[in-house]
């Protein structure tokens, strides 16, 4: 027995007046109508209305029982018109994970200039290096970097490509010479970035003799966070690979110089993630789709300033 609809039809006819009325209301037939309201009696055990040829009125059980399902009937409309206009109008809160160094770089702005045209809706941001479970951690989005993704049954979107880059401080470079070429990473101290998707002693390089691996089995300083690194980079620590969009602010304010202008390390994708496309609530929909606007042209310009910044450029004080 559907007894919201019986309870539906119960309160039609009670408002309306008669059993014929409330079935034109509720697009049905009067037998409809007559038999959801003795369905609903018979499951209550108690007579709601009284019936004559002429009229029909409401018992004392019946007219407490109609204000009772004239307040439910009011809050399953408030939900479904609530539900309803999430599929249509972004709104509410927005629960959201990323890798800490993309969230730190990127994310927090996007959010900020997203809200300025959507400002109904808004954002419980954790940052981690961490591939999450979107499901049972409650997660609307993930942004996450990776070469790929796991098969998850998840929707992902693709949001753009960054890398990273060799760099050093200038003092380093004026004490130590500068690195040309992967090889030549043996003879310096290289601090090693930990993070879950890039491998810890093994640096990968693209150039212009196709791929290079040099394997740091040393050093003296591993730290999990990119801005940590950078940190430790600009202080003359020794040589160390930051990504891009961490490196990038340093380079051009000139406390950072980028080594190896030729390589490339690291090359990942950026993903925005979610657990379903259907049905989609409109506050996902138009984040993702701003990320998928601006992110990728924020990581283009990047790259094309990179060329301006390599250790060619630096004036070394003799």
């Amino acid at each position: 027995m559907d007894t919201l609809q019986n309870m539906r039809a119960f309160s039609t006819v009670a408002q309306a007046g008669s059993f014929t009325a409330a079935a034109v209301q509720l697009d049905t037939t009067t037998a409809n109508v007559s038999r959801a309201v003795s369905n609903l009696e018979a499951h209550l055990q108690t007579r709601l209305l009284n019936r004559t040829t002429r009229r029909i009125a409401l018992t004392e059980a019946g007219k407490r029982y109609l204000l009772r399902c004239e307040q439910i009937l009011a809050y399953v409309e408030e939900a479904e018109a609530e539900a309803s206009d999430a599929h249509a109008r972004p709104s509410g809160q927005l629960k959201m994970h990323t890798m800490t160094g993309v969230g730190q770089h990127f994310v927090v702005d996007a959010i900020a200039r997203y809200r300025k045209t959507h400002p109904d809706v808004t954002f419980d941001l954790t940052l981690s290096n961490r591939m999450p479970d979107l499901l049972d951690e409650g997660y609307d989005v993930s942004i996450v970097l990776a070469s790929e993704l796991p098969d998850s049954g998840f929707v992902s979107q693709r949001l753009g490509i960054t890398y990273s880059i060799v760099c050093a401080s200038p003092a380093y470079v004026k004490a130590n010479g500068a690195v040309n070429k992967p090889s030549d990473l043996l003879n310096h101290a290289c601090l090693r970035l930990v993070s879950p998707v890039i491998a810890l002693e093994k640096w990968q390089f693209d150039g212009p003799e196709g791929q290079e691996q040099v394997v740091i089995n040393s050093s003296p300083f591993l730290v999990n966070s990119a801005d940590a690194m950078k940190t430790a980079i600009i202080s003359g620590m020794g040589v160390g690979v930051l990504p891009v969009y961490a490196a990038i602010e340093s380079l051009r304010n000139g406390s950072l110089v980028r080594m190896m202008p030729s390589y490339r390390s690291q090359e990942l994708n950026l993903y925005a993630i979610y657990p379903s496309r259907q049905y989609l609530d409109a506050k996902i929909k138009t984040w993702v789709e701003y990320l998928r606007g601006s992110l990728p042209e924020i990581l283009a310009a990047h790259q094309a300033e990179l060329a301006t910044y390599d250790v060619s450029s630096l004036r070394l004080a003799n």
